[in-house]
């Protein structure tokens, strides 16, 4: 069909900044097999080890990956008479991404594991090879396998190689086995369901400054990473983990490293320690402090069936938000087309509809998927933090609003001019599966309010969760158009087709078109103000050549090679000298923090950048603080910010209780505001929270969509807890 095209120029699109996300993997980690002997004796030790160097910032995992990664493993192909013992592992690093932490090696490390040779070996020459596999993370993670090997001589001597000093050196590194650490764990409390705190206690002189415990794991239960360290009155270091169970049974011991720091600069040390759980509760004076965030919700707590039900009524509701409206005028566009056909090419098409929006969303959970494997924290609308996408969605909705203005038809059949009359009044299978893919693309910075819920629930899950909250989400989307493609009767209220269609085509271009100023807007937080002028310099580019193509190409009859070779000739020169050469479009240089929401009407919210410390300070200056999260693609937020936020009563009332506003913007990715949302169980802006002066009180989360009376009595409640008078009953509201 003829909309091919348009979907060819989508992959296209998607394709250039897939590859410009992935440019920097070309460097791939590289693997060896040393051996601390180049000769040795029939039952004789020898060390081998596998080292892997890894580029800058890449890293591979240790025996326990921790909330994402997977270990490397090694296969033998030995000769009879040697045996391969277990993988010693060094020691490794504590690496968080956002809240996922992991542990991980970067630069280089020595996989340590033991040959022994039987006392009959044969003497001669013995191939020692392993198959090893891997996987490397950075932004982005990559399998790795390679095929090593070594040569050891079974002799009458031993004799050193060259490497056994770098494996002697790695061997220091091991952690202790046998050491004078007394640990005890024990049970801090009765267990929540799936979840229960441990404690772990020990004493040594000196003191560290830094103390931790990395897991080694088991089959059926799981140990956090994150590390809580308690400060009791004695001298001992306590720390706190949480263990969750997947089987019916509490562990009864737990294994791992206990590795301290003497200060930040000094080198580690590691104990490794095999730990019987004693079952008594641990003493009062290890109670936890009192925290400043709400918990989020798990799988345990949640009905799954509950969290299904919100995701397809938030994907009902993106329907009527306003970044998917410009695609419901071209679906209704589409039904006033279908009125006339045969009911099962009707039905046919809304199938098709729905299974781009489907396939889209399937896409959109493979990569929340990803991201989490690698380490990452994914969220709703983390494409529109990637400057490549954001610079191809504003391509695409571009060439969209000029094929719906008539500058080009996406058509291969019959004539040009029988093709631009029959576009008008058909839409073929492509034509369907590329509207519902366009429609999910648009409505991935809107968060409807039953949204928010359901998307909290499914990115903090596993894969097939998350799969199946996103299946749901996109069968709400596409769930209207289904059901009238099925029910043609109630397409009575749609006018008759007629050349009323044509005009309507046309001014369905103009919010199109206002879709594509809106996301060359946002390209602004990437690469500035100057960078926008080239990305427009590009846009009106490709509308030269599209003119150009729908003109002389399509309705031409002359020349068509010669306008056919100005068209390329434009966009490409567009491409090198606007985006490549000025924009640098696929590596643009990190800008500063953007300001614009901190700007303030002399009349209007003073907004301070947010951090959890100034929330802390302001609170113990006795200070109610309001904190909004919020980005520059985020319509819901602006909408937020326009009817609930910036309006009189609300700046009243933040001066008259003298709270602090806080604003944290989300336009580029943070890590910290990523964090914070998790903790209150969004997956994406906006967040508005209002925290009472009171350290010791949590804040109060208010719904996705806002209304003034809502923030007024929220601000009602920060204010109470310190004794501040309240807004009388009767206030006025705008």
């Amino acid at each position: 069909m003829g909309d091919m095209k348009l979907v060819r120029l989508f992959v296209l699109i998607s394709c250039l900044a897939f590859l410009s996300l992935s440019s920097n993997a070309a460097e791939r980690t590289k693997a060896r097999l040393a051996l601390s002997a180049e000769t040795a004796r029939p039952g004789d030790t020898v060390m081998a080890a596998v080292e892997l160097l890894m580029p800058p910032k890449w890293h591979t995992y240790w025996r326990n990956g921790g909330d994402s990664g997977t270990p490397t493993k090694i296969t033998w192909e030995i000769p009879q008479g040697i045996a391969a013992g277990e993988i010693q592992w060094p020691p490794p690093e504590k690496y968080t991404a956002a809240d996922l932490i992991t542990y991980v090696y970067h630069d280089q490390v020595l996989l340590l594991v033991p040959l022994k040779l039987a006392s009959d070996v044969p003497s001669g020459l013995a191939t020692i090879k392993a198959k090893v596999s891997w996987l490397e993370c950075e932004e982005i993670c990559l399998p790795g396998e390679a095929a090593v090997e070594a040569v050891l001589v079974v002799g009458s001597e031993s004799k050193p190689s060259k490497d056994a000093g770098l494996i002697e050196s790695w061997q220091k590194k091991l952690p202790a086995t046998s050491h004078g650490l007394m640990v005890k764990a024990r049970w801090e409390k009765p267990p929540k369901e799936d979840s229960r705190p441990l404690l772990l206690e020990w004493e040594l002189q000196p003191k560290p400054e830094i103390a931790d415990f990395f897991p080694y794991g088991g089959d059926d239960f799981e140990i956090g990473g994150a590390t809580e360290r308690l400060t009791p009155q004695a001298a001992a270091v306590t720390l706190r983990k949480t263990v969750k169970k997947f089987g019916d049974n509490w562990p009864a011991r737990v294994s791992g490293l206990i590795v301290t720091k003497a200060s930040a600069t000094a080198p580690a040390q590691a104990f490794e320690v095999n730990l019987e759980l004693s079952s008594q509760p641990a003493d009062k004076a290890a109670a936890p402090t009192v925290s400043g965030t709400a918990p989020v919700s798990s799988a345990s707590d949640t009905s799954l069936f509950q969290m299904l039900l919100l995701a397809f009524l938030g994907g009902l509701i993106l329907n009527i938000m306003p970044c998917v409206l410009p695609v419901i005028a071209l679906k209704i566009l589409g039904f006033v087309n279908q009125s006339k056909e045969d009911p099962r090419r009707v039905r046919q098409l809304g199938l098709v509809y729905a299974s781009g929006v489907l396939v889209s969303f399937l896409v959109l959970a493979g990569i929340v998927i990803g991201v989490q494997r690698a380490g990452q924290v994914a969220d709703w609308g983390m494409q529109f933090q990637n400057p490549q996408f954001v610079v191809g969605m504003t391509i695409l909705v571009t060439l969209v609003a000029l094929n719906l203005f008539g500058l080009f038809e996406v058509t291969l059949s019959g004539g040009a001019m029988q093709a631009a009359t029959t576009l008008a009044y058909k839409e073929g299978n492509a034509g369907a599966f590329f509207n519902g893919v366009l429609a999910t693309a648009l409505a991935t910075p809107c968060t409807a309010p039953a949204l928010a819920s359901a998307l909290g629930f499914a990115f903090s899950q596993p894969p097939g969760i998350i799969v199946l909250m996103f299946s749901t989400v996109g069968l709400g989307l596409a769930a209207p158009y289904v059901v009238l493609s099925w029910k043609p009767g109630w397409l009575k209220f749609l006018p008759k087709p007629g050349a009323w269609m044509e005009k309507f085509k046309i001014a369905m271009g103009f919010p199109m078109l206002a879709t594509a100023v809106w996301l060359l807007w946002l390209t602004t937080s990437h690469y500035g103000r100057d960078g926008v002028l080239w990305i427009g310099i590009f846009l009106a580019s490709i509308s030269l050549a599209a003119w150009m193509w729908g003109e002389f190409v399509q309705r031409g009859r002359k020349h068509r090679g010669v306008a056919l070779a100005m068209c390329l000739a434009v966009v490409a020169g567009a491409y090198v000298v606007a985006l490549e050469k000025e924009l640098n479009w696929r590596s643009p240089a990190r800008l500063a923090k953007s300001e614009q929401f901190l700007a303030a009407h002399p009349d209007g919210i003073q907004w301070r950048p947010w951090s959890s410390e100034a929330v802390e300070e302001a609170r113990a200056a006795g200070h109610p603080v309001l904190v909004d999260f919020t980005a520059d693609w985020c319509l819901s937020c602006k909408f937020n910010k326009k009817t609930s936020l910036e309006i009189p009563s609300v700046r009243t009332k933040l001066k008259e209780i003298d709270a602090v506003a806080l604003i944290g913007d989300y336009t580029n990715k943070d890590p910290k505001i990523t964090e914070e949302l998790r903790k209150h169980g969004r997956a994406g802006v906006p967040l508005v929270l209002v925290y009472p002066a009171d350290p010791a009180s949590l804040p109060e989360v208010l719904p996705v969509l806002l209304t003034p009376g809502k923030v007024l009595d929220a601000l009602n409640k920060a204010a109470s807890s310190k004794g501040v008078s309240q807004v009388q009953a009767g206030a006025p509201q705008p």
